[in-house]
């Protein structure tokens, strides 16, 4: 009997699926924030110590993911100064489900009503479900935003991996990923809003209601936390997109 084509296939399918390291995904998650103009040409990276704080990882694996994407021309790596992010477009890169363009494309009303139905059902289901664990990293990306100052790229590193952390509490990864792609929208527009005199500091304050809700598990708070911080994302992408100039 002739051997069927897909059991032949299995070894090839078998080696392609290589294990990522965690290097791998620490250089995934910054190219997403390049990708998503959280980070942009010309911007210095925090730390290595800040990033491996931030990120859950070793200054170690933070080097190595800053080594192999300056070996892509991604970053440019100089001694005796910061990393910097190089002249690249990443904009093919998909977040999750999509691009960051493709989420760009949609109008700001469709998108903060498409947060609203399913961003506040997903958090409600995160106060149900969140554990110890991700409480913790919680409130250890609170404190690195509160030692961040009013640095608007630093506080959105963190804001990010907020956000996601929370989205992924919620069970299901498939709104989680969608959620999160909804996140990116206009980052150009909300990093510059971010650098409004203020705005870190009122950013901050919601993600502590957030957080406390959290905590207590109260579901009815989290969604009306997350509600007024999506309504504040609103207002201002919506100042910053009237004004047509995100730099």
């Amino acid at each position: 009997m002739d051997e069927s084509p897909i059991l032949t296939e299995v070894p090839n399918i078998a080696r392609s699926l290589a294990r990522r390291t965690a290097r791998d995904v620490i250089a995934e998650k910054l190219m997403v924030l390049i990708a998503t103009n959280m980070l942009r040409p010309g911007d210095e990276l925090p730390g290595e110590r800040e990033l491996a704080n931030v990120l859950h990882v070793s200054r170690e694996t933070v080097r190595g993911a800053i080594q192999a994407l300056a070996a892509q021309g991604i970053i440019e790596v100089s001694h005796g100064s910061r990393s910097r992010v190089c002249e690249v477009d990443l904009s093919h890169i998909t977040v999750t489900i999509a691009s960051p363009n493709a989420i760009d494309g949609y109008d700001l009303e469709s998108v903060h009503a498409a947060r609203l139905h399913i961003e506040l059902k997903v958090v409600r289901d995160a106060a149900d479900r969140i554990d110890d664990v991700t409480l913790a990293k919680l409130q250890a990306l609170l404190e690195a935003q509160r030692l961040g100052g009013d640095d608007a790229m630093r506080f959105l590193i963190c804001d990010r991996e907020f956000h996601v952390a929370i989205y992924r509490a919620c069970g299901n990864p498939l709104l989680a990923a969608f959620v999160t792609d909804l996140y990116t929208y206009m980052m150009n527009y909300r990093r510059h809003a971010m650098a409004k005199p203020g705005a870190v500091e009122a950013s901050y304050s919601d993600h502590l209601a957030i957080f406390e809700a959290l905590a207590r598990h109260d579901q009815d708070a989290v969604v009306a936390a997350f509600e007024h911080h999506l309504t504040r994302i609103y207002d201002t992408t919506k100042v910053q997109l009237a004004s047509g100039n995100p730099v």
